[in-house]
């Protein structure tokens, strides 16, 4: 038996191939538990183009990768900006599997990047409202679920190394991921008395999608070639690797299960050294 054996679980942001979502979803169904993966699905606007979505299509071939794997998967449209979409996912979640044990709230964007004095407060706000507030809708209504249950659970914010230091160029970005360390702390305090654990993740640059598109983007803001700025980069890791989406996956498994069940309000660096405190 796997570790997370009959849990069920929740994974926002899953629909994208070389996700951390779908790295997450591999590994928790690796280790028997049922996963259902939720994405915004389709371009919604000029900011939430196919470049940088989930689309349904990728979600559909990620669920189809876990089924032939032996795993249990499933998957449901969501933008985490509406909290009716979000509680829906998880009454999606509830209904096609019996209950929700793990929320995991990993939608985020990490895109619209602007030194402040150029940033506008179109990108800010929905930088914020993505990252923030759909991780509180997530925490919310995963919450009130858990309590029904009465039997716990864990939820997981993917916050980032920008949650522990500043990066030029990226201040809505930093400033959303320091809030939400805010957030888990707070979670973690308020629903400690349900065994409702709340932790986050911490990761530094991990080679996704979203990975690829960072390093085109800094090194060309920064004047390096790309290839001198991934070579900086593992220069300034000690253990001198770029992270890769099975790390974070294997933090996740174990902070979904009872291997961690005395940790609570943590927000724990994944980041090969990179970042100690």
């Amino acid at each position: 038996m796997g570790s997370l054996e009959g849990k069920v679980a929740l994974i926002t942001g899953a629909g994208r191939h070389k996700g951390l979502g779908q790295a997450m979803a591999r590994a928790i169904a690796k280790e028997g538990g049922s996963v259902v993966l939720s994405d915004i699905g389709s371009e919604q606007g000029s900011k939430f183009t196919k470049e940088h979505i989930g689309l349904n299509s990728e979600m559909e071939d990620i669920i189809e990768d876990i089924l032939k794997s032996g795993g249990d998967a499933a998957g449901v449209a969501c933008n985490v900006l509406n909290e009716d979409e979000v509680k829906n996912a998880i009454e999606f979640s509830v209904k096609k599997f019996g209950k929700l044990d793990i929320m995991i709230n990993n939608a985020g964007i990490g895109y619209l990047m602007e030194k402040i004095d150029k940033l506008s407060q179109s990108d800010w706000d929905t930088v914020l409202n993505v990252n923030l507030r759909g991780a509180f809708f997530g925490i919310k209504h995963a919450a009130i679920q858990m309590t029904s249950q009465g039997h716990g659970g864990a939820i997981i914010n993917i916050a980032s190394q920008a949650a522990k230091r500043g990066f030029p160029g990226a201040a809505a970005y930093v400033s959303s991921k320091h809030a939400l360390v805010g957030l888990t702390r707070t979670a973690a305090l308020e629903f400690a008395s349900e065994n409702i654990r709340v932790n986050s993740i911490c990761p530094n640059h991990i080679t996704t999608g979203l990975g690829d598109w960072q390093n085109k983007h800094f090194s060309a803001t920064r004047g390096y070639t790309e290839q001198d700025y991934l070579k900086a980069m593992k220069e300034r890791i000690p253990l001198g690797r770029v992270g890769k989406t099975d790390d974070i996956a294997n933090m996740c498994v174990f902070l979904c299960s009872n291997r961690s069940s005395y940790i609570t309000g943590q927000n724990l660096d994944v980041s090969g050294g990179e970042e100690m405190h």
